[in-house]
């Protein structure tokens, strides 16, 4: 039963690392939501969430220079 629980707990928390980081990739955060996450968030989940957001937006600008070019 803890098993369930350790993993939604990560789960939930990678998913806040996630928020965090497209928060942040937007620029636009509050101090008081980057202390609590600070405080809060898993360092390794904030690498990992932030490797996939690179990942996403150059992928995104990859796709958009292929359509503009094709044209």
């Amino acid at each position: 039963m803890s098993d369930v629980k350790e993993t939604q707990k990560s789960e939930a928390s990678f998913f806040k690392a996630m928020k965090a980081v497209f928060w942040s990739f937007l620029g636009i955060r509050k101090k008081v939501d980057y202390e609590q996450d600070a405080a809060k968030l898993n360092p390794i989940h904030v690498v990992i969430a932030g490797l996939i957001g690179a990942l996403i937006f150059i992928g995104t600008l990859v796709l958009i220079v292929k359509q503009v070019v094709a044209k």
